[in-house]
């Protein structure tokens, strides 16, 4: 297949760009290379002639035109999107322009193309999302993809207006689409600015690991090549107009997740006492959702996908390729926010009960 790939150079962008080559497919990638974006993450393909390679917003509508038309893709995977929760608190409006007036370019553009070609059946417009439009759960449950939407912060909140919009032009324009949403992922190349690079990093420079709360918040977590390889079936397999929820298996407290990697730490990079030393309870994030978790049956008895990776294996890989990526990780240190606390201005009053 021909993909037109947004946001490739993030980090499932890329994991997704690096697998479809690596199974014959063709991709475009369209990136704006803003902070988070790293072409380096793109270092083994970039010479493939399969791969193409276009830097651009979203929010550009001519461009957008001319990139269907000149690359005539089959399908469309959309992971372009502002991500991380805590800038999102401190700066909403990125996330809307990105998450919300990017993807109704997108739409538009796909519509148009797909029109144009006389509304081919085999074409996809893939949107890619996550779990936390659902907003958040009690110590039982799981989210399934007829859970009520309830975004909490204003980077869910953006997605789910984005999942809405994907909807709605398959409802109203028959646009062929596919929807996932996905469980928080973690593994090589990831922007480290989130919690598993931050806990690594953190205790290599022998800082502060700062963990929100009291370390309870649960997470389910994604290998992001699991995540790389489940796109790719519900690209190929799903059924049009149909969402799949995509999960890890593999739910832990962030306090325990965090006691993890400095195990491994200690076992890999021996110092003279634990880096769980290190460890600091800091005020929470505003609005900080208890607890995700995926219910991927859908995924398991439609699609036969599965999750390969425990946490604790892909765990011991992550870090072990930090160790190993010095170079790749060092440069981005010096990106704007990064290893500073974002996200502390926001309201803390509590949460009205539903």
């Amino acid at each position: 297949m021909k993909l037109l790939v947004t946001g490739g150079a993030g980090f499932i962008g890329s994991a997704v760009v690096r697998l479809a080559i690596a199974r014959g497919h063709e991709v475009i990638n369209l990136d704006a290379l803003t902070y988070a974006a790293c072409l380096e993450n793109l270092r083994s393909v970039d010479q493939d002639p399969k791969y193409h390679f276009i830097e651009g917003n979203i929010c550009d509508s001519a461009l957008l035109e001319t990139v269907f038309s000149k690359y005539e893709p089959d399908a469309v995977m959309h992971l372009a999107a502002e991500s991380h929760v805590d800038r999102s608190i401190d700066g909403p409006g990125a996330f809307v322009q990105t998450n919300v007036i990017g993807t109704y370019h997108l739409l538009q553009a796909a519509r148009g193309y797909w029109e144009q070609k006389n509304r081919p059946n085999t074409f996809r417009f893939h949107h890619i999302s996550t779990d936390e439009v659902y907003g958040s759960l009690g110590a039982e449950g799981q989210f399934t993809e007829e859970t009520p939407y309830a975004p909490n912060s204003p980077y869910s909140a953006s997605k789910a207006s984005s999942d809405h919009m994907v909807r709605a032009w398959g409802e109203t324009y028959g646009l062929p689409y596919v929807l996932t949403n996905c469980s928080n992922n973690y593994g090589p190349y990831h922007f480290p600015e989130k919690l598993i690079p931050v806990v690594i990093l953190n205790a290599l420079a022998e800082k502060d690991i700062p963990v929100y709360g009291q370390g309870l918040n649960v997470r389910d977590w994604l290998y992001v090549e699991d995540h790389a390889d489940a796109l790719l079936t519900v690209l190929q397999k799903g059924d049009i107009g149909r969402t799949y929820n995509i999960g890890g298996e593999n739910e832990a407290r962030n306090i325990d997740l965090v006691k993890m990697i400095c195990a491994i730490l200690d076992r890999l990079r021996p110092q003279n006492r634990s880096y769980s030393s290190l460890i600091r309870f800091v005020e929470d994030r505003p609005g900080h959702d208890l607890r995700y978790a995926i219910d991927p049956s859908r995924m398991r008895n439609e699609l036969g996908w599965r999750p390969s990776v425990t946490l604790e294996e892909g765990l011991e890989k992550t870090v072990q390729w930090y160790l190993d990526n010095e170079d790749w990780w060092q440069p981005l240190l010096q990106r704007s926010g990064v290893g500073t606390r974002l996200g502390v201005g926001g309201a803390s009053a509590p949460k009205p009960a539903r």
